[in-house]
């Protein structure tokens, strides 16, 4: 449940689900990422750290500069865990049609 517990609290913050959604396309230096913002450099790092740390996001290095990327397996994990705790019928009814398709 830490996960989850990280995962939600990295998503509460309006920056780093914009930090996400700039990642869903390619991975981006953090440099690129700062410079999509109007916040300092530090401010960036701290929202990266926690996206980070919440396994939403994943570093390699390239040179000397440090590529992100979106990490979404955790995303959906924790999303779906939660959902299938609070409303599991929902869930098994998703399944059932998704089941469905062709």
């Amino acid at each position: 449940m830490r996960t989850a517990a990280r995962v939600f609290r990295a998503l509460a913050d309006p920056t780093r689900r914009q930090i996400l959604e700039e990642l869903k396309a390619k991975e981006l230096a953090a440099g690129e990422i700062g410079a999509r913002f109007e916040i300092s450099a530090p401010s960036i790092s701290r929202h990266l750290a926690i996206l980070k740390a919440a396994e939403l996001v994943s570093e390699r290095r390239d040179g000397n500069r440090i590529l992100y990327r979106l990490e979404p397996e955790t995303l959906i994990a924790s999303l779906n865990s939660y959902l299938s705790a609070v409303c599991p019928t929902q869930v098994r009814q998703r399944r059932r049609i998704a089941a469905r398709r062709p």
